[in-house]
C-alpha cells in the first residue's frame, strides 16, 4: 500500500519533471550520465519524457497490451539536445501523464507489467518515482544539489522494496534465490526524518522468498543515514562507499543484496 495518495503521486510527476527542467536550464546536455551508462543528460530527459507519454497513452487508451516503446529506448537521435527545447517538452510530458491519470482515475483498467488491483494507482506511483530517480541521475551528472521531500523518499524506498520482493521476481531472476539463507537480514534506518514517517525497514532473506517490513529490529547488517542517501544507495545511484551512510555488520551481505536486486 502506497504511503502517498494517488493525487500526490500525480502531483509529484509534474513537480519532479519541473525540477528536472530547472537542472537542465543552461546545462551542457551532452554531459554523460554515470548512473545510466551510454546516455547523456539530454538522452536521459528524452527517455523519461518518452516513457511518460507512453504511459499516458496506456492509460488514455485503456491498453490491453504494452505498446511499442522503441521511441524512448533507442536514444541515438537525441545525442545533442538543447535545454530550451527538451526542458519544456519534458514538463509537457509529465503534465500529459498526470492529466491522463486524473481523467481515468485510480481504478482504471489497463495493461500493467504485473498484476495489480488498481492500474491507475500503479502507473501514478511508478512514474512519480521514475521521474524522481531520473532527476537524481541528471542532478548527479551535472553536479547540482538533489533534495527530496522525506515523505516522497520514503515512498520511493517502499515501492522499491515492494517490487523487488514480489514472489514472481524469483522466477524472473532465479539468481536472487542465492540471497536466501539463515541469519540474512538487513536494516535500513533513515536518521533525518520525522518520527511519524516510521522510516526504518527490515529486509528478511531467511525464508523462501524475499520479504520486508517497516520495523526497528537488529539485523546482520544495518545501514543508517539521511533518507536521501539511503534512496540513492538502494537505487544504485551512489555507491555505498561514497554515500553518507554508516554500515554496521555484514557489509558483504549488503553488497550482495544491492547487486542482486538492482533495477531502474
Amino acid at each position: 500500500m502506497a504511503a502517498l495518495s494517488f493525487d500526490r503521486h500525480r502531483a509529484e510527476i509534474v513537480a519532479q519533471s519541473d525540477l528536472l527542467r530547472t537542472h537542465l536550464d543552461g546545462a551542457d546536455l551532452t554531459t554523460p550520465v554515470p548512473s545510466c551508462p551510454g546516455w547523456n543528460v539530454g538522452q536521459l530527459a528524452r527517455h523519461l519524457g518518452g516513457g511518460q507519454r507512453w504511459a499516458a497513452d496506456v492509460v488514455r487508451t485503456r491498453a490491453e497490451r504494452p505498446p511499442s516503446d522503441t521511441h524512448f529506448r533507442d536514444l541515438s537521435p537525441y545525442a545533442d539536445e538543447e535545454p530550451a527545447v527538451v526542458g519544456p517538452w519534458l514538463v509537457e510530458s509529465g503534465a500529459a501523464l498526470a492529466d491522463a491519470l486524473g481523467e481515468a482515475g485510480p481504478d482504471v483498467t489497463t495493461w500493467t507489467p504485473m498484476p495489480v488491483p488498481a492500474a491507475g494507482v500503479f502507473w501514478a506511483r511508478r512514474f512519480a518515482n521514475e521521474t524522481l530517480l531520473h532527476r537524481a541521475d541528471a542532478a548527479l551528472a551535472l553536479g547540482v544539489d538533489f533534495a527530496v521531500d522525506p515523505a516522497v523518499a520514503v515512498d520511493a524506498l517502499d515501492e522499491w522494496l515492494e517490487l523487488g520482493s514480489l514472489p514472481q521476481m524469483l522466477d524472473i531472476f532465479p539468481h536472487r534465490r542465492d540471497l536466501l539463507g539463515p541469519g540474512r537480514t538487513l536494516h535500513l534506518h533513515a536518521t533525518d526524518v520525522p518520527a511519524e514517517l516510521d522510516a526504518e525497514w527490515l529486509v528478511d532473506l531467511t525464508g523462501d522468498t524475499l520479504a520486508w517490513r517497516r520495523a526497528h529490529e537488529k539485523a546482520a547488517v544495518a545501514v543508517r543515514g539521511p533518507v536521501t542517501e539511503l534512496l540513492l544507495m538502494v537505487y544504485r545511484r551512489r555507491p555505498v562507499d561514497t554515500a553518507v551512510v554508516e554500515v554496521l555488520g555484514d557489509a558483504k551481505l549488503l553488497d550482495r543484496w544491492l547487486a542482486a536486486v538492482a533495477f531502474g
